[in-house]
């Protein structure tokens, strides 16, 4: 049996509501940048967005969901930088009046900043920790704390649990069971 091809996420696509209005929302508050929109054969209207010079689209908005359907999505998933950075993001969407549920959680191995996009789709700002607690778990993120406090505090909460490990550490042994899993 060959082994499976390495694989890595590179885009998503949502089906939405409203184009332009989804358009505005990820160009205007996430900073990605229209590059292509057009229509599809059989009719459906499509952007394509990116933050990368090198990716031609990262999002792609699909015209087509009535306004009577609710988002299928279960998250959608941005990594940041810095502590520093979600804490801009976070920021930023204080005060912006399209997005709905609106709030921050450490999960052990990320601390995250949720919210529902314009059209209901759950989204995620996320910093690594370097850290590792089975999943899933949630805990209070208070992200007025400096990164110090925020690092001891997670530390102390997650040592706690008997699977405690370094991020480093999972990663050695997330190695051993894919090596066992191909074989």
């Amino acid at each position: 049996m060959s082994a499976i091809p390495n694989l890595s996420i590179d885009h998503f696509g949502i089906y939405v509501v409203d184009l332009d209005r989804m358009i505005d929302f990820y160009s205007r508050v996430m900073g990605f940048s229209l590059n292509d929109r057009g229509e599809t054969a059989t009719g459906v209207e499509m952007a394509f967005l990116s933050r990368s010079p090198e990716k031609h689209h990262q999002i792609v908005l699909a015209a087509g969901r009535t306004a009577d359907t609710p988002s299928q999505i279960n998250q959608i998933s941005f990594r940041v930088d810095s502590l520093a950075d979600l804490r801009r993001l976070n920021e930023m969407l204080e005060g912006e009046d399209e997005i709905s549920e609106l709030f921050v959680t450490t999960h052990g191995v990320s601390w995250s900043v949720y919210f529902n996009d314009p059209e209901g789709n759950r989204t995620e700002f996320f910093v690594e920790t370097p850290w590792y607690t089975p999943a899933p778990r949630g805990m209070k993120l208070d992200l007025t704390l400096s990164d110090e406090e925020i690092y001891r505090t997670t530390e102390e909460a997650l040592k706690q649990h008997p699977e405690f490990m370094t991020r480093a550490d999972w990663g050695k042994a997330a190695v051993v069971r894919m090596q066992q899993a191909e074989s």
